[in-house]
């Protein structure tokens, strides 16, 4: 059996990168994913490619509440319940504090932080009517470190990593857990924008890591993996980074 055996898992973000990682890796360990994402075509076609009654694709805005109440009470009456979260939706922006406007601020504030406050506030009650369930929220190493012109995105992942621990210290109670990873560069859309933008190679990004490299998705899946499963069952409140070292330095 699987890791996560019948397990039904909502993953956000899900039509790429790392969700779309962890959407495979999950079924590989017998969950039932319900995954999500701006994209629609982008979705449904990796929907029609999986071709899994176990694998179930919505269009989702995550900082859209109604659509939030949708989304889990559809899930609730189709699968029985919801006993994990990955909140992984988000976007990234390099830029510096002086050029950045209030409208950017605040889009980074509704997907990254709304996002996952939205998430967490109709999914937890759902997992302690289940008695119990599991929350992974993606944070970044910029939600524990500073750097230049992360003001916006950093601020936003720090929010996420402090969220974290207020819900699992009050959902404790029901045995829910949440946790956050804070991955690094990793091979994604995301390090190829941020190659382009401060003129560096993946390689020369990925140079700042004492591993001497970037990280590849399947290596933050698997961390999301173990923090969902009964694997990580005395494990809450607590903030993994996924980051080859640096935030070590």
């Amino acid at each position: 059996m699987g890791r996560l055996q019948d397990k039904v898992a909502i993953i956000t973000g899900g039509a790429a990168g790392i969700g779309l990682t962890t959407v495979r890796l999950f079924l590989e360990e017998g969950a039932v994913v319900v995954f999500t994402d701006v994209d629609a075509e982008r979705g449904r076609s990796i929907e029609a490619e999986l071709a899994s009654d176990r694998a179930v694709f919505e269009s989702h805005d995550v900082a859209d509440e109604a659509r939030w109440r949708e989304i889990v009470g559809s899930a609730a009456q189709r699968f029985g319940g919801v006993d994990v979260l990955f909140n992984n939706a988000g976007i990234y922006r390099i830029a510096s504090l002086a050029e950045s406007t209030v409208a950017e601020w605040e889009r980074m504030f509704a997907v990254n932080v709304t996002g996952s406050f939205l998430g967490l506030k109709h999914v937890l009650p759902e997992m302690a009517r289940r008695g119990g369930g599991a929350v992974v929220n993606a944070s970044s190493v910029a939600g524990i470190i500073g750097a230049p012109d992360h003001a916006a995105y950093g601020a936003s992942k720090g929010a996420i990593r402090t969220l974290t621990k207020d819900a699992a210290a009050e959902y404790a109670r029901w045995n829910v857990r949440v946790n956050s990873i804070h991955p690094g560069y990793i091979r994604t859309a995301m390090s190829d924008y941020a190659s382009a933008t401060t003129k560096l190679s993946v390689e020369e990004l990925g140079r700042m890591y004492p591993l001497g490299r970037m990280g590849d998705p399947i290596e933050v899946a698997r961390a999301v993996l173990f923090l969902a499963s009964d694997e990580a069952s005395f494990i809450t409140g607590v903030e993994l980074p996924i980051d080859g070292g640096f935030t070590a330095l």
